[in-house]
């Protein structure tokens, strides 16, 4: 699924609201995850995951092609972890819920 195929999927479940404003709901929701995954926030989404920071230390790596020792510098990557109601919907579990909510 793309951006654009999401954004149908929305529009189509709320015909009330215009897809222009559905396109901004969307865009605003990636939008605020990037900026708190730049502070170095984590994002938690129950029964779906959660998506956070982690620092990958400086290392020596090497040229594939030349074999020559070469410095990989430290930096920060997004990190996804499956919450299990996803991880058991994918798997295709049914799941009791006990919460009496329905799941997503």
């Amino acid at each position: 699924m793309t951006k654009s195929g999401l954004i149908e999927a929305v529009a189509e479940r709320t015909p009330h609201i215009s897809k222009k404003d559905t396109e901004i709901v969307v865009n605003t929701i990636f939008e605020s995850m990037a900026q708190a995954l730049r502070q170095g926030e984590r994002i938690e989404i129950r029964g779906f995951g959660s998506f956070q920071v982690k620092i990958r230390e400086a290392r020596e790596g090497r040229n594939p092609k030349t074999g020559e020792p070469v410095h990989i510098s430290a930096k920060r990557t997004p990190f996804f972890k499956v919450g299990k109601e996803l991880k058991e919907m994918v798997d295709g579990r049914e799941q009791e819920d006990t919460r009496g909510h329905g799941g997503f």
